[in-house]
C-alpha cells in the first residue's frame, strides 16, 4: 500500500510540474496583441486553466503524502 501511495505522490508531482511547462508555453506563445488587447484572450484562459490543473496536482499530492505518512507512521509504532 506504502509503495502505491508513493507512486500516485510521484505521478501527481510529475503532473504539476507538466501543468507549470504547458503554463508557460502557453504565456511565451501569446503575441502583443493579445497582450495589450482589452478583453479575455484564448492564450489567458489556457495559462488560467494550465495553473488551476497545477493547483489540483499540488493538492493532491500535498493529500497523497499526508496518507502516505499516517501509513508509516501506524507501521512503524
Amino acid at each position: 500500500m506504502q509503495t502505491f501511495l508513493f507512486i500516485l505522490i510521484i505521478l501527481a508531482a510529475i503532473g504539476a510540474v507538466v501543468s507549470i511547462i504547458r503554463g508557460v508555453i502557453v504565456m511565451l506563445r501569446a503575441n502583443r496583441d493579445e497582450v495589450d488587447g482589452t478583453g479575455v484572450s484564448t492564450s489567458g484562459l489556457q495559462q488560467n486553466r494550465m495553473m488551476w490543473r497545477r493547483v489540483q496536482f499540488q493538492a493532491a499530492a500535498v493529500i497523497l503524502a499526508v496518507l502516505f505518512l499516517l501509513l508509516a507512521r501506524g507501521h512503524a509504532g
